[in-house]
């Protein structure tokens, strides 16, 4: 069989910015085990899959090694390929996930999405998080998805040089480090998850919806311009509002084609 395939820059201006996702409309899911080495052989942080649910969409996302419960920027890919190649009149769309309906709305600049809060506690000590960061937090909070460290400045958080292999080994699937911004953002965070099979990632919308309502409790406010300092960067504009959180950024396209499985 032959199938369309997108790859597309989310939470970008140009290309070779923010993080880019490959997304494939199937008339059906695939096994798991064909989804999961499609996304191996496309050896992108994500791939998103498609299938269309009368007027809305079911959704999957795979990294190159597992599916994953939640991922922003494969989203907000799927949304620029619904919106501005699959059906182009539509204005918004609705995915069904593993967590839960998720609505994509189209704004002026971009893509406006509407996702699940994470809130997080604070946590006393991690084995071992300090040593894989190479540098001691000022404060630790955790959720069941990921661990998040808070660093005293930018500068220490873009010269961090992780030890993966230790990363990988904490007991959770990801580490977000964060800090203060300055000058046009609110805050800067950085996100690795090698136990996904993702070292670094480059702009992770599922980090956001941890990092929103962390830094609202901390500035007394909702609503945030974000930037996620890895080497390709992205910015996000993050908006709490309850339990859920509106992380809205723009896409390009890069790469359209078919694949043959």
């Amino acid at each position: 069989m032959r199938t369309r395939i997108f790859q597309v820059d989310a939470f970008a201006s140009q290309r070779f910015e923010g993080n880019p996702a490959a997304v494939m409309p199937l008339d059906e899911f695939l096994s798991d085990a064909t989804l999961q080495a499609i996304a191996a052989e496309n050896n992108l942080a994500e791939t998103a899959f498609l299938v269309r649910d009368a007027a809305d969409y079911r959704l999957r996302w795979f990294t190159p090694i597992t599916e994953v419960p939640l991922c922003g920027h494969a989203t907000l890919a799927s949304a620029a390929v619904v919106m501005e190649r699959l059906d182009e009149k539509r204005n918004a769309v609705v995915f069904h996930t593993l967590s839960g309906p998720l609505t994509v709305g189209r704004t002026n600049t971009g893509y406006v999405m509407d996702f699940p809060a994470r809130p997080s506690e604070p946590i006393s000590n991690v084995d071992g998080l300090a040593d894989a960061l190479g540098v001691v937090p000022v404060e630790v909070v955790a959720n069941a998805f990921n661990y998040m460290a808070l660093v005293e400045s930018e500068q220490i958080l873009r010269e961090l040089v992780p030890d993966m292999a230790a990363v990988a080994r904490i007991d959770r699937p990801g580490v977000i480090v964060t800090a203060p911004g300055g000058g046009a953002y609110d805050f800067v965070s950085r996100y690795f998850a090698p136990a996904k099979g993702i070292p670094e990632d480059p702009v992770t919308g599922a980090a956001h919806c941890m990092l929103a309502p962390y830094w609202a409790r901390r500035l007394g406010r909702t609503e945030f311009r974000a930037y996620q300092a890895s080497r390709r960067g992205g910015e996000i504009i993050c908006r709490l509002k309850g339990e859920r959180v509106e992380l809205e950024g723009a896409c390009v396209f890069y790469l359209e084609g078919e694949v043959e499985i």
